[in-house]
Order: structure tokens, then C-alpha cells, then sequence
């Protein structure tokens, strides 16, 4: 079993499984809505997309996301993890600033995906790990950029899951080494705009959720993920 680190989306690569990762805050963000009584979460690139799906489905869903950082107008609701405990209603139509774009990417090329962050760091990497394949992490970085948080939350997956590392999953070990408290992993990146010192907290509880959320089919647009 061989596993890999995409630091940045343009370095994602085919795989027989990919794990995204966007722990500030889609996939926290998903893993909890999942989590918390949300039957699916359908995740666009698009606000378009997210806009036009809400107008078809109606009372089924509501929509969620986020364009850096600050919660997309008109929208339902924002990206918090902390929004979504209790569901209210059976779908969240979700559209963020890097992490969707990444699952939906992803899907594209990867035979099956997961989603990884800390909040279900245990169950994503014994995921991979009983899976035995060949897997990628990919994280959803910043604008096509490297940030740091998610690199951590990759080498904590990496260590756990095990497997023939690539130099990108050793990379991503020895951020993951450099920083022994999860918040700090996190708080390593900088962050904008100043308030989401809840969510830093919140999306850095460690293994609290049993769900992985995985790619189930396309809806339209919108990557379709299921617990």
C-alpha cells in the first residue's frame, strides 16, 4: 500500500483512493452535518450551482458555504461545523471557498473518496488503512495555494493509516510532528478574517466522530456525500 500527499489541488493525482482534506472547514463542516442528522451533503463549486439546486429541492435542503471565510449572501447558513449539530433538513446543499471545489475534483479522479479532517481522524485513517489500496491525500489548500493546517491534518491521517510514504506524506508527517497540540497544527496557518477562534477550536477535537463521509454519485453538479 502506497500512500501520497497532494499539498496543493494542482498537484492531486489518480488514485484507487482519495482523502480530501479541508479541516478549516468543509470536510470538519461535512463529517459534523453527517454526524449530526443530515442524510447527504451535496457539494458545488459553484454558488450557481448551489443556488439552482435549493430552487429545485425546495424545504428538502439548505444551503450552506462560504467565500473567504465570511458566509455566502443569501445563503442559509455559513461553514461552521457548530451550525450544523442538529439537522433542519434532510440535505445540505454546501459551496465553499476551496474545500468542494477540491471534493469535486477529486472525485473526477480518484476510483473511490473519503473525507478526512481531526474530528474523524480515527475512523478516516482506519478507513484506508483496512481498505489496502493505494491512496492520495489531497489537501484543498487556499486559492489553489498551500496551507499549512491542512498539510497537518494530512501527515496525522498519513501516521495513522501507514503505507509506503511518498516525499510529499513524509513532508507531511514531519509538519504534523512539529506541532504535538492539534489547535496549534491548525493555528499554524493565518487566518482571515479574525473570528473563527470557535471553529479553530472546534474543528481541532480529535477523533469525536465515528463518520466518514464518502462520494457517493454526481447530483447535477454537486458531488453527493453520504456516511
Amino acid at each position: 500500500m502506497r500512500c501520497h500527499v497532494a499539498l496543493t489541488p494542482g498537484e492531486a493525482a489518480a488514485a484507487p483512493l482519495g482523502i480530501v482534506v479541508d479541516v478549516m472547514r468543509a470536510t470538519s463542516t461535512i463529517a459534523q452535518a453527517l454526524a449530526g442528522g443530515y442524510r447527504r451533503v451535496l457539494c458545488c463549486a459553484e454558488i450557481e450551482d448551489a443556488l439552482a439546486l435549493k430552487a429545485e429541492l425546495g424545504d428538502e435542503a439548505i444551503t450552506g458555504g462560504e467565500r473567504d471565510a465570511n458566509r455566502v449572501e443569501g445563503f442559509d447558513a455559513g461553514a461552521s461545523p457548530r451550525e450544523f449539530r442538529e439537522p433542519r433538513a434532510e440535505t445540505l446543499i454546501l459551496s465553499t471557498t476551496n474545500g468542494t471545489r477540491s471534493i469535486v475534483a477529486a472525485v473526477e479522479a480518484c476510483d473511490q473518496v473519503v473525507l478526512g479532517a481531526l474530528l474523524n481522524l480515527d475512523a478516516v485513517a482506519a478507513y484506508a488503512r483496512e481498505s489496502g489500496a493505494d491512496y492520495t491525500v489531497d489537501c484543498a489548500g487556499y486559492k489553489g495555494a498551500f496551507a499549512i493546517d491542512d498539510a497537518y491534518c494530512a501527515g496525522r491521517i498519513i501516521r495513522l493509516a501507514g503505507g509506503e510514504r511518498t516525499d510529499a506524506a513524509i513532508a507531511a508527517e514531519l509538519v504534523a510532528e512539529r506541532f504535538p497540540n492539534p489547535i496549534d497544527g491548525i493555528n499554524a496557518r493565518t487566518y482571515g478574517p479574525p473570528g473563527l477562534e470557535e471553529d479553530i477550536a472546534f474543528c481541532a477535537q480529535e477523533s469525536v466522530l465515528d463518520v466518514v463521509p464518502r462520494f457517493s454519485r454526481m447530483v447535477g453538479p454537486a458531488a453527493e456525500v453520504v456516511a
